[in-house]
């Protein structure tokens, strides 16, 4: 049985997705939270094995969502998180993933209701991967539909790097997985980013971006 602790500062949205969530096998609904405070005081009480939350709530109604998502993984590394914004914001998916993905997730409200997606979600936060919405890979890869695809100047050695990022190990991970060392991985990853065209943004921003170019055609 996984627990789970719902935020939203709307209480019919917390409705909305407890009832959801009730509908898959497995789920237990634990507590429910407003805002930030709220949300971490029911998070270390309950120590939830699932956090589904809202990206905008009181006190600031900006980004809590990500900043809580950050912390929870931060001081409760077992519990995953699943943020919910209910627009698509290729901002708030950089600034979810920045400081690693394992155990995170990017979700429009509007998909919540399709269970398969849902429960994919919860499968990936809950097993250490992470999830992004099928919205966003579909926005990224109309932004690049004109394009020839990058990956197809990819190696397969790094085709099978960047299949395990995606999966949201870090490259410690991918290392032991692929039984190379860590520099060799990332000897790969700058090849990877040089090759997708990211060599000018930020290595958090660059990381994301990759992952998102892979599901694009995956």
């Amino acid at each position: 049985m996984r627990r789970v602790v719902i935020a939203d500062d709307a209480l019919l949205l917390r409705q909305g997705v407890s009832a959801v969530l009730a509908t898959l096998d497995g789920i237990e609904v634990v507590a429910e939270a407003e805002d930030h405070p709220s949300l971490m005081a029911a998070v270390d009480e309950h120590r939830p094995d699932l956090v589904v939350t809202d990206v905008r709530m009181p006190p600031t109604l900006t980004n809590e969502g990500i900043r809580a998502a950050r912390e929870i993984r931060s001081e409760h590394p077992d519990t995953g998180v699943i943020v919910l914004s209910q627009y698509l914001d290729a901002d708030y998916v950089i600034e979810l993933f920045e400081d690693g993905t394992e155990g995170l997730a990017y979700m429009l409200k509007e998909n919540v209701a399709d269970r398969s997606q849902l429960a994919g979600a919860i499968d990936a936060v809950c097993s250490s991967s992470s999830f992004i919405d099928a919205a966003a890979v579909e926005v990224f890869v109309a932004a690049r539909a004109r394009r020839p695809s990058p990956l197809d100047e990819l190696t397969e050695r790094e085709r099978d790097v960047l299949s395990l990022i995606a999966e949201g190990l870090r490259n410690s991970a991918v290392a032991a997985r692929l039984h190379l060392s860590e520099k060799s991985v990332e000897k790969h990853i700058n090849s990877i980013f040089s090759k997708l065209h990211l060599t000018d943004q930020p290595e958090s921003n660059r990381r994301v971006r990759s992952v998102l170019v892979w599901l694009s055609e995956h």
